[in-house]
């Protein structure tokens, strides 16, 4: 037994966000789970995507990252004990951006672990100059290709679960995702667009649901407003909640957003709506059920496109 645990690697995987990220990294966390079968697999994550991380059984710990600020110098030094601390036979850095990149230069002068990702210097980069012209999923693939890796399966949120028992939902609903970046209204659809859309589906044979994130709570109340039946569970639910809710629900509806990438992996028929400012090419949601509807302008998409869309048009 000794000799077991003596043996036993310690493996680092960094993806720090956003949800739609974390949600399309299950299935090459997943990767690194299969292949480092009999080593301790640490996930390093901030804090919101800790317990649905934990939920999809793909790391035996969850490590916060503060993400210190630039001249936060106690903040850096204490990452680097940390990370230093690990005893990290090898890093895989799955969000490939700058700060995660910095993070290897935290181990200077060394010893340094093994190191997938676009770190200068590191072990086993992702050597692809055209890899930011690849859609998040086969990027990822490839860059495990090139540690080892060659088989990387689709996010599986099967395990994830919750009781939804305390929402008295009805029998039949769908989700309603109006949300996205507060810093992206373009790719937000418009609000008279979901209300229209609310409304159309209201009172029919599939009851819309409207959900989001707290900061879409006063969104969501106004898109119900006036209606029989509609629901607001906007800042209600939790990521776990969201994944069982998404499981259950006939159809989803929503920007290119978070909660879309998980009904989307959920198998939930899904309609995503985009406008040429983003590219599904790069981003878009993947899963068995997927309808993108891209215009030049979200406020081009009508509420007939969408509900055209829709695998039984919504009961109505």
């Amino acid at each position: 037994m000794q000799t077991a645990a003596k043996s036993k690697k310690h493996i680092l995987v960094i993806k720090l966000g956003a949800l739609g990220d974390v949600v399309q990294a299950l299935g090459p966390m997943q990767a690194i789970r299969d292949h480092h079968k009999h080593d301790h697999i640490s996930v390093l994550t901030t804090a919101p995507f800790e317990p649905l991380i934990a939920a999809s059984g793909v790391a035996d710990d969850i490590w916060i990252d503060q993400k210190p600020k630039a001249l936060n110098i106690c903040g850096w030094l204490g990452l680097r004990k940390k990370l230093r601390s690990g005893g990290f036979a090898r890093i895989y850095d799955l969000q490939t951006s700058d700060r995660s990149s910095g993070y290897y230069r935290l181990f200077w002068p060394g010893p340094s672990p093994e190191w997938s990702g676009i770190a200068a210097g590191c072990s086993h980069p992702h050597a692809n100059p055209d890899r930011d012209a690849m859609h998040t999923l086969e990027r990822q693939a490839e860059q495990l290709q090139m540690a080892g890796i060659k088989v990387t399966p689709v996010s599986d949120l099967g395990p994830v679960t919750s009781d939804l028992s305390g929402f008295d939902l009805p029998a039949d609903y769908c989700l309603i995702v109006p949300g996205g970046a507060g810093h992206r209204p373009e790719k937000r659809w418009p609000q008279a667009s979901y209300q229209q859309l609310v409304s159309r589906l209201d009172g029919g044979a599939v009851t819309p649901l409207i959900c989001g994130g707290p900061d879409e709570r006063a969104l969501g109340d106004t898109l119900i407003e006036g209606t029989k039946a509609a629901i607001n569970l906007a800042g209600r639910t939790s990521l776990i909640d969201l994944v069982t809710l998404a499981k259950q629900a006939r159809f989803a509806i929503g920007n290119d957003n978070g909660p879309m990438h998980i009904a989307a992996f959920s198998g939930t028929p899904s309609i995503v709506l985009y406008a040429q400012a983003s590219d599904p090419a790069l981003c878009a949601q993947r899963g068995p059920n997927v309808t993108i509807l891209r215009r030049a302008s979200m406020a081009n998409i009508t509420v007939d496109d969408v509900l055209a869309a829709l695998p039984d048009k919504g009961g109505s």
